[in-house]
C-alpha cells in the first residue's frame, strides 16, 4: 500500500471516506510542544503561561476514545473584566467518548452545570448556566460568586435559573470563554466578539481577535467538538438539505423567547415559584426558562429540542446525529447555544483518572514534504493533483466523482508508479465536471487488488482561500486571518522586496488569526508566505508605519 495526499487549491472539504478512521479519533488538534499565552487587564501583549495547548494525545479502544488535554487553548485567554480573579489552568485531564454513540429512547438527560462537552482543542464546552438562579423567599439571585446559597444548596434544581451569555458578558474574553477555578470554557460559539456582524462586547479592541474557528457562510462549519452523549458538535453553517444537498446555509435554533412579562410559569404552563418581572434588571433572556422551543416541520435548517439534527456532514457522509453552535443572523450567540437543554443520546461520556483497558494511540498522519502542486479549476475542466511519499505493490488509481457525496462512480484510471520510496506526482482532469458541486475520492488498488479509499474532496463554482492577510497602519500590524478552522501549523515567513527574509512566525492550529509587528521594519513592499502541508500561500503587501 502506500501513503498519499490529495492536493488541491480550489475549496476543498475533507471528509470520512469508506475506509477511514473514525473521525472521533482523528478530529483532535495536537500538540506536544507549543505552550499557551494570557492577557491581564491594560496590558495587550501576551503572557506565556507555560501550559501546552490543544490535545496531548488520543488513543483508543473498540468502543471508546480517550483525550489527554491540559484544557488550554492556542488562542491567548483573557483578561476577564467582571472581577473573575482565576486565570485558564492546566487541567490535565482525560476524556473518555463513546467511538459508536446511541440515540436515548427514554427519557431525556438534562444538561449540567461544568462539562458537557469538550471542543477539538480540548477545551471544556459547558451549557447556559452560570450557577446563579433566583430565590422565591427572599426575591434575589441566589448562588455564584457574591449571593448567598440557593435553596437545598448548589446543584439543586431551581424555577429561574440565570443564562450565562447575558448575563456574564462584560467578563468573556475576545474567544468569547472564561474560567471558573481555572477550568477555561466555553458557553457558546468559540469565535471572536469582533467578527460578528454585531459586536456586543468591545473586549477585542484591546486584545487580539482570536477564537477557535472563524465563521464563513459559503462553506459547511467544521466539526469544533464533541458532546458527552458522543455526538459530534459543528460551527453555525451547514447543509440546507439533511442529504447535503441545496447549498450551505445559517442552521437555525427551534428556541425562541417568550411573549410574557411577569414571570410565574413554565413555557409548558406548569405553575412555578414566582421570579422577578420582566424589567430593565432583569430583561427577557436573562432566564433560561424565558425561552421556548417551537417546532419547524419541513424546514430542514431548524434544530430539534436537543439542538441538533441527523444530517450528512464533511466528516460523516453517510449522516449521523449532530449538534450545531447556534448563532443568529448578526452572527451573535442564539440559545441553547451548543447543547440542550437535554442530551439526544445517551450520556455515556465522561472525566476519567486514568485508562484501564487496552488502547491504541493514534497519531496524526506527518505532512509531506512537497517538491510542488498545481491544482486549477479551468474554465471547462478540473485538474486535480496529488502525490505519494512511498509505494510498494501499486497497480493503480480509480478516480470517482459524486454530486452528493456518497454515491460516486468511477470516471477515470491512472496507472501507479508500482514500488517507490521517493515521492511521486500524480494528476488527473475532469473534462466534464458536474454543473454544480462535484465530489472526488481515489481509490488505490494493489496489484493483490486489495484497496483503500482517499478522503473526499468538493471543488465549487468558486475558489475559497481561507487565509488573507492585511498591513494595519494604525496597530503597526501585518494581520492574518482564517476563514474558518485552521487544523495544521502553519510556518509564516515574510521577505522583503530583495527576498531576504525578515520575519517568521506560525499560524498556530486551533487559532483564527495571528500578527506580525512592523515596527522595526522599514516602508516598502512585502511578500508574505504561509506554507500549508499542500500549498503555499503568498500576499504582496505594502508596510507603510505610521
Amino acid at each position: 500500500m502506500k501513503t498519499f495526499l490529495i492536493i488541491v487549491s480550489c475549496f476543498v472539504t475533507a471528509f470520512s471516506g469508506f475506509g477511514q478512521i473514525n473521525p472521533a479519533i482523528t478530529s483532535w488538534l495536537q500538540n506536544t510542544s507549543i505552550t499557551g499565552t494570557y492577557y491581564v487587564s491594560g496590558n495587550s501583549t501576551a503572557i506565556a503561561n507555560n501550559i501546552l495547548v490543544n490535545c496531548q494525545a488520543v488513543q483508543y479502544s473498540a468502543n471508546n476514545v480517550y483525550v489527554s488535554t491540559k484544557g488550554v487553548p492556542a488562542y491567548p485567554t483573557g483578561p476577564f473584566l467582571d472581577g473573575n480573579p482565576s486565570n485558564a489552568i492546566d487541567q490535565s485531564a482525560i476524556f473518555k467518548f463513546p467511538l459508536s454513540p446511541v440515540q436515548n429512547t427514554g427519557t431525556a438527560t438534562s444538561t449540567t452545570g461544568g462539562n458537557i462537552g469538550v471542543f477539538i482543542n480540548g477545551v471544556a464546552l459547558f451549557d447556559y448556566r452560570d450557577g446563579v438562579a433566583w430565590n422565591p423567599n427572599t426575591s434575589a439571585l441566589c448562588g455564584g460568586p457574591g449571593n448567598p446559597s440557593c435553596p437545598g444548596g448548589m446543584g439543586t434544581a431551581q424555577a429561574w435559573n440565570r443564562d450565562a451569555i447575558p448575563a456574564e458578558m462584560d467578563g468573556f474574553d475576545c474567544s468569547k470563554g472564561h474560567p471558573a477555578m481555572g477550568n477555561y470554557h466555553h458557553h457558546q460559539n468559540p469565535s471572536a466578539f469582533d467578527l460578528d456582524l454585531d459586536v456586543l462586547s468591545t473586549i477585542c479592541n484591546l486584545y487580539d481577535s482570536n477564537g477557535l474557528y472563524a465563521m464563513n457562510s459559503s462553506q459547511h462549519s467544521p466539526l469544533i467538538g464533541y458532546a458527552y452523549d458522543g455526538f459530534p458538535i459543528y460551527g453555525s453553517y451547514g447543509y440546507l438539505n439533511l442529504d447535503g444537498t441545496g447549498g450551505i446555509t445559517r442552521i437555525k435554533s427551534g428556541y425562541q423567547l417568550r411573549n410574557i412579562s411577569v414571570r410565574t410559569h413554565w413555557a409548558d404552563g406548569t405553575d412555578v415559584a414566582d421570579g422577578p418581572a420582566v424589567s430593565s434588571t432583569y430583561p427577557l433572556g436573562y432566564f433560561r426558562e424565558d425561552y421556548e422551543y417551537i417546532s419547524h416541520p419541513g424546514q430542514n435548517d431548524y434544530l430539534d429540542v436537543h439542538n441538533g439534527r441527523i444530517c450528512t456532514t464533511p466528516e460523516y457522509p453517510n449522516g449521523i446525529y449532530c449538534y450545531f453552535a447556534t448563532v443568529d443572523a448578526n452572527r451573535n450567540s442564539a440559545y441553547p447555544y451548543v447543547v440542550g437543554p437535554t442530551f439526544y443520546g445517551v450520556k455515556s461520556a465522561s472525566k476519567v483518572t486514568s485508562i484501564t483497558e487496552s488502547v491504541t494511540t493514534y497519531n496524526a498522519p506527518l505532512p509531506l514534504t512537497l517538491l510542488g502542486f498545481d491544482c486549477l479549476k479551468r474554465e471547462k475542466q478540473i485538474d486535480l493533483v496529488w502525490s505519494t511519499s512511498s509505494e510498494v505493490n501499486s497497480s493503480h488509481f480509480e478516480i470517482e466523482r459524486s454530486g452528493n457525496g456518497y454515491d460516486f462512480k468511477k470516471i477515470g484510471e491512472v496507472i501507479c508508479f508500482g514500488n517507490s520510496n521517493s515521492e511521486i506526482d500524480y494528476e488527473f482532469s475532469d473534462f466534464e465536471p458536474l454543473p454544480k458541486t462535484s465530489y472526488y475520492r481515489l481509490k488505490q488498488v494493489d496489484y493483490d487488488e486489495k484497496y483503500e479509499y482517499s478522503k473526499i474532496v468538493n471543488v465549487t463554482n468558486d475558489k475559497i482561500d481561507n487565509f488573507k492577510a492585511f498591513f494595519s497602519s494604525q496597530a503597526g500590524l501585518i494581520v492574518i486571518e482564517n476563514s474558518g478552522l485552521n487544523k495544521q501549523d502553519c510556518p509564516v515567513h515574510l521577505y522583503d522586496a530583495m527576498g531576504r527574509l525578515v520575519k517568521t512566525t506560525s499560524f498556530l492550529a486551533g487559532v483564527a488569526n495571528t500578527f506580525i509587528d512592523t515596527q522595526t521594519l522599514y516602508d516598502g513592499t512585502y511578500f508574505l508566505i504561509i506554507r500549508e502541508v499542500d500549498k503555499n500561500t503568498s500576499f504582496k503587501l505594502s508596510v507603510k508605519n505610521i
